[in-house]
């Protein structure tokens, strides 16, 4: 089962290579997303990381967590699902 994860406090300067980089010694990395503002396309200071597995995950959020990366200390953690909102449908 795969697992995601959130990677935050990134450099604007980060790229999805070097985050890349940085993952693929903890596992498989199935989905790897630096989120981009839709407007000026920078960087938003965060992304998404699904790896393979559970394990993989705790590997890589234990490495990683407080790793500094392109000048910044990273924060990464497994993802929390969203609570519905009153109609039943996930926020976004």
């Amino acid at each position: 089962m795969t697992c995601r994860l959130y990677v935050g406090n990134l450099s604007y300067d980060t790229t999805s290579e070097s985050l890349r980089s940085a993952f693929v010694r903890y596992g498989e990395i199935v989905d790897l997303h630096v989120m981009v503002d839709r407007y000026s396309g920078r960087p938003r200071g965060f992304a998404f990381v699904t790896m393979a597995s559970r394990e993989q995950a705790a590997r890589a959020v234990a490495g990683l967590n407080g790793m500094v990366l392109d000048g910044r200390a990273l924060r990464v953690s497994e993802t929390q699902m969203r609570p519905p909102n009153d109609d039943g449908l996930r926020k976004r």
